[in-house]
């Protein structure tokens, strides 16, 4: 694929089925999140993978996280919660591996480098004929989340990234004018 129709073209997909991808197709999509722009090399991301049972506890973490804000929640709302990660047979969670002491590359160029990795997730996913949802939510920022995900007092969840074999029709790509977002100072 083009590399400009890649990115002209690239879209959210929200219906997503098995299988996931395979060991050579996850090389090629953590390779391009690697290539994330990054500030003296910091590296500031990790992804963690889940997949299998490994959805169902993300889903459990997630209840888990409905629970403690409202322990009278019903079962509805729990098993809803216990569902989400069961969208796609496969979920990467980026975290923004913050290191705070470095001055020249603040927090929030952490956040966005990984910002950035997981764009490059996107990416090379649907370069490889896939489909992926970039999610975020409540749970992104929840602290039972946070813990069960061993995060340190910094980081960041940047996103819940679905991925997938498509399962539906591609939604047509919005045209959108350029000049309502750019201003020029000549």
């Amino acid at each position: 694929m083009d590399a400009l129709t890649l990115l002209h073209e690239r879209s959210s997909m929200g219906k997503l089925m098995e299988p996931a991808p395979s060991a050579e197709q996850l090389n090629a999509i953590y390779q391009a999140a690697l290539r994330a722009p990054d500030h003296k090399e910091l590296r500031p991301w990790r992804f963690i993978e889940f997949s299998g049972e490994g959805r169902e506890r993300l889903g459990e973490l997630f209840a888990e996280a409905e629970f403690q804000e409202d322990p009278s929640a019903d079962d509805e709302t729990l098993n809803s919660a216990r569902k989400k990660p069961l969208r796609a047979p496969m979920v990467i969670a980026v975290i923004a591996k913050v290191t705070p002491e470095i001055a020249k590359v603040p927090k929030m160029e952490q956040v966005i480098s990984a910002g950035c990795a997981a764009h490059g997730i996107l990416l090379a996913a649907h370069a490889l004929g896939l489909g992926a949802m970039w999610r975020s939510g409540k749970y992104a920022f929840d602290p039972v989340v946070r813990k069960g995900l061993s995060l340190d007092e910094d980081d960041e969840v940047v996103a819940f990234i679905y991925l997938g074999t498509l399962g539906g029709r591609h939604k047509p790509v919005p045209q959108h004018t350029i000049a309502d977002f750019v201003e020029r100072w000549d």
